[in-house]
């Protein structure tokens, strides 16, 4: 919008109304303080504004509007009777104007620098907003950067360390055979294997991590009984974690058209975590029921839950809860993964929480995605 600063009456009409009919949006003060009380008020590309005004003269305003920072990138052009005056020029530049035009205007002049003024104008603006999207990409690569350091180094130690386990054992296992003790050889065999189960979880992670990356993960979509595939995890987890009470609340009967290997994966990790995160309880609760035309299931731990800012965190790549990583081993990872599980089938995740209440992580899955498919 442009301002038009004038004790004449006449002047700003005529300005003012070729102005608009070269389509620019023109407003208009009579003087100086109406002019000051505008610019408070209102943002401007361009005023143009008369030297000599009874009471606050051009000058003065200029160098006013200097110190509002609203109005730093407004232009200025003067307008002035007394275009030979050479002082009156120079201290029109010294006050703030970039531009002067002597009166009577030749409105081709005026509509020229005009244009020049606006085109200036818009070239600033387009500049400062691709400066503000490479600030924005260049702090979003450092701190992707600093995730990727920080991931190295976690992965590093997450793979190191069963594999010291499984070397320490294997030492084990070479004294226990040479002293032929059966038992003892049996129960590091074991723990040897325990240790390379998780190796391979990790090593699994990783690999589903560069998929994604890559968008090669896909699905092999079947239809298979979901309640079968929860029923088959809980006897798993149930076996290894005899001290700890699983409760199933709810069924879903039916069948789901997916991938029922994935699936369970986004299944056992929300149980793992509940064992994880909620160390100092026995008790986890599952459930799974039809919501209209959505398969629902939900894992509720009753551990040291999380705040607003986490959960809206923690399905993230490489996310883990600061507060927890040093008490809680992990890569950051499997959430991320079961988000992109879930949302490949067309699928909700999400979770309920609250500090020292627990957790309940669930999702959803459509029952008519294979009926989508074939459309």
């Amino acid at each position: 919008m442009i301002l038009i600063v004038d004790d004449t009456p006449e002047n700003i009409i005529s300005l003012k109304k070729v102005l608009e009919k070269n389509g620019f949006e023109v407003d208009t003060a009579s003087s100086g303080e109406e002019a000051l009380k505008k610019i408070l008020n209102r943002s401007y590309v361009l005023i143009i504004l008369d030297v000599q005004m009874p009471g606050m003269d051009g000058f003065e305003v200029a160098e006013t509007i200097s110190g509002f920072s609203k109005a730093k990138e407004t232009a200025i052009i003067f307008l002035s009777a007394a275009s030979a005056n050479v002082n009156l020029i120079t201290r029109g530049y010294s006050s703030g104007g970039l531009d002067y035009i002597s009166k009577p205007v030749d409105m081709n002049v005026l509509l020229l620098k005009v244009k020049t003024f606006y085109r200036i104008y818009e070239q600033s603006r387009a500049l400062n907003k691709m400066q503000e999207t490479l600030r924005e990409e260049i702090e979003y690569r450092k701190e992707a950067e600093r995730k990727k350091d920080e991931f190295i180094s976690i992965a590093s130690h997450e793979l190191k360390t069963p594999m010291t386990s499984v070397k320490g054992y294997i030492q084990l296992l070479e004294r226990s055979i040479e002293k032929n003790d059966i038992e003892t050889t049996k129960a590091r065999l074991s723990k040897v294997q325990n240790q390379i189960e998780k190796l391979n979880n990790l090593i699994a992670d990783l690999l589903d991590i560069s998929k994604i990356e890559s968008g090669k993960l896909k699905l092999n979509k079947k239809h298979f009984q979901f309640d079968v595939l929860v029923e088959d995890v809980l006897e798993i987890l149930q076996q290894s974690h005899p001290d700890v009470t699983f409760i199933k609340k709810g069924s879903f009967e039916g069948k789901i058209y997916g991938d029922d290997i994935r699936i369970e994966q986004v299944i056992l990790n929300f149980m793992t975590n509940a064992l994880k995160y909620a160390p100092d309880s026995n008790e986890i609760h599952i459930n799974s029921r039809k919501e209209g035309d959505h398969a629902y299931f939900s894992v509720k731990d009753f551990g040291i839950g999380m705040t607003e800012e986490n959960k809206d965190k923690v399905f993230n790549k490489f996310y883990r809860i600061e507060e927890t990583s040093e008490r809680f081993q992990g890569l950051g990872i499997g959430l991320y993964i079961c988000k992109e599980i879930i949302e490949l089938h067309q699928g909700e995740i999400g979770v309920n929480s609250q500090p020292g209440e627990g957790s309940e992580f669930y999702f959803t899955l459509p029952l008519n995605t294979e009926q989508d498919e074939n459309i």
